[in-house]
C-alpha cells in the first residue's frame, strides 16, 4: 500500500478528533471477550447490508472531510459511516507478515471477531465496532500505510475471492469500545523506521501529549 504526506487537512483532521469531547474511555477489550477462530465460516460469509440511515447521513453534515470525502467524526460521535476496503494476507505487501497483525498476534476471523485494520490515531489498537446488518464484533489490531491519515477502516478477508467480493463500501458502524492509545504508542515506538508509523505516532502525541515519552519521540 502506498503512503501520502501528511497535509494541512490531515492536521485540521487532528483537531476534528480532538474537538467537542475528547477521548476517555480509551480500553482495550479483554482477551477473555476474544476468540480466534478459523476460516470456516467464510462459507456463510454474506454482505447484504442496509442502506445507510437518513440519521447517520443527517449527523455527517458539516463535519470536515478526510481526501476520501469521507465525515472525519470526534472520538465522542460513536455512531458513524465509514469507508471500508478489504485486504487479505496472501496479497503481495503482506506476505513478509503471513497470517499475523502489526500486534504481533494471529489475524482473526470467526463467527464472532474479525481483525480490521485502521490508522491509529483515528481508531486506535483495540477498538472494536459493529458494521450495520453484520454480526461480528471488528476489532482494530492492524493498520496500513494506505490508511494513513483517512477514516478508512481496512476489513480483514481470508481469501482474495472473499476480499474482492467485499471491494469498497460505505458502511454504519458504531463503536462499542475505544481502543488504547497507550498501547498504539508503545507499539509504534518500535517501528518508527516506516515512515507510516512514524506519523502515527506523531498523530497520536498531538492528541495525548502526556504519551511523548512512551512514544520516545
Amino acid at each position: 500500500m502506498i503512503y501520502r504526506l501528511l497535509s494541512l487537512t490531515t492536521f485540521a483532521m487532528v483537531a476534528a478528533l480532538l474537538s467537542s469531547c475528547g477521548n476517555s474511555g480509551l480500553n482495550i477489550l479483554s482477551k477473555s471477550a476474544i476468540h480466534s477462530g478459523s476460516g470456516i465460516y467464510a462459507k456463510r460469509e454474506s454482505f447484504t447490508l442496509p442502506p445507510v440511515s437518513s440519521s447517520a447521513v443527517a449527523a455527517a453534515v458539516g463535519k470536515p472531510r478526510d481526501k476520501h470525502s469521507m465525515p472525519v467524526y470526534a472520538f465522542c460521535d460513536r455512531h458513524r459511516i465509514v469507508r471500508t476496503t478489504a485486504y487479505t494476507s496472501s496479497e503481495s505487501d503482506h506476505l513478509i507478515y503471513g497470517d499475523k497483525n502489526a500486534t504481533g498476534t494471529v489475524l482473526r476471523y470467526n463467527d464472532r471477531v474479525r481483525s480490521a485494520a485502521a490508522d491509529w490515531s483515528f481508531y486506535p489498537v483495540g477498538t472494536t465496532f459493529r458494521i450495520a446488518g453484520l454480526p461480528y464484533l471488528y476489532v482494530v489490531d492492524d493498520y496500513g500505510s494506505a490508511l494513513l491519515g483517512t477514516g478508512t477502516v481496512d476489513i480483514y478477508k481470508p481469501t482474495k475471492e472473499i476480499m474482492d467480493l467485499w471491494g469498497t463500501r460505505n458502511v454504519e458502524v458504531t463503536v462499542v469500545q475505544w481502543g488504547s492509545f497507550t498501547r498504539s504508542a508503545e507499539l509504534l515506538s518500535k517501528c518508527q523506521g516506516y515512515d507510516h508509523c512514524k506519523k502515527m505516532l506523531a498523530n497520536i502525541v498531538r492528541q495525548r501529549p502526556d504519551l511523548a515519552s512512551v512514544a520516545k519521540l
